[in-house]
């Protein structure tokens, strides 16, 4: 059994795009790619910024399943510009990312789907038992 999870701020995502922030299944939290954006659409200024906002949208579908960033067991993370930004990004993610750190891959891409962002985030959680 699926349970589609998405906090209030990110309800057009599943009704405008057609996909669920977050889907809880057998006993993992699967947070869908969460860019940078602010709730109007903007893209703050710098890697860190978007970094930061980014892993604020996964704390809120971590929030609505009661989860904890140390929860996450996987992390993948998409750059433009990988090399240039990884050294900031990664200061921005150790404020959230905490131990057991995670599972991590850092992919380095040539756009991704919101115009301006330079960093997009996808985790999979683990439910307490």
């Amino acid at each position: 059994m699926q349970q589609v999870i998405y906090p209030e701020t990110a309800e057009g995502y599943y009704k405008d795009w057609k996909f669920s922030p977050a889907i809880k299944s057998n006993g993992f939290v699967f947070v869908s790619g969460c860019t940078g954006t602010l709730a109007d659409g903007t893209v703050p200024d710098g890697i860190s910024a978007q970094t930061r906002q980014a892993f604020r949208k996964i704390k809120s579908s971590l929030d609505e399943c009661k989860l904890l960033f140390s929860d996450i067991v996987e992390m993948t993370s998409y750059h433009i510009d990988l090399n240039q930004n990884l050294t900031e990004f990664r200061i921005a993610k150790d404020e959230f990312i905490i131990e057991p750190f995670p599972a991590w891959t850092a992919i380095g891409v040539s756009e991704l789907a919101s115009p301006g962002a330079l960093i997009e985030i996808r985790v999979t959680a683990r439910c307490p038992p």
